[in-house]
């Protein structure tokens, strides 16, 4: 495979994984870190590459991994706060319009998403941020279907006890 062939084949996954990467790494610069670390991967295997029947859940599968790789490593910050302001730099401009969607409320909901357990907060953050299909929720985290919705059912019924509180 060259690499008009690479591009064609594995460019168009781009956006979602990068969505995936952000999503369970709250942050654009690690997300981008992985995500070339990916291609270096998917390069090197490139002539075992063209016999893949599902080349996108592979790509999601690959970086899920290495985002679970980097959150173990001791390269991770697990700061909760750091977190969810890293949450809040996805498509900001600092315009007004901006700004009005980081207020309060959002900022609070956004703490209270990190402090699921990392199960639910991943399959919440993909949900939500990485807007990711249950199908595609499936494939990154390697849990069942009726698995899946029952860590979203609990982390909305948890946010909600928060809330309520």
């Amino acid at each position: 495979m060259d690499a008009k062939e690479f591009t064609a084949r594995f460019y168009p996954f781009h956006p979602k994984l990068y969505h995936v990467a952000y999503t369970l790494l709250n942050n654009p610069d690690d997300a981008e870190d992985i995500l070339q670390d990916v291609y270096c991967k998917l390069w090197d295997r490139r002539k075992e590459l063209s016999e893949l029947r599902r080349p996108e859940a592979f790509c999601v599968t690959l970086i899920r991994n290495l985002c679970i790789d980097f959150l173990r490593s001791p390269r991770h910050r697990t700061d909760d706060d750091a977190d969810a302001e890293n949450m809040l730099q996805i498509g900001t401009d600092a315009t007004p319009e901006s700004e009005l969607v980081t207020d309060e409320s959002v900022r609070r909901i956004e703490k209270l998403i990190c402090r699921l357990p990392e199960k639910q907060r991943i399959v919440m953050q993909m949900r939500a941020y990485g807007e990711c299909t249950q199908e595609e929720i499936e494939v990154a985290t390697g849990e069942s279907a009726a698995n899946v919705r029952v860590l979203l059912s609990r982390a909305r019924k948890t946010l909600r006890e928060w809330l309520n509180a």
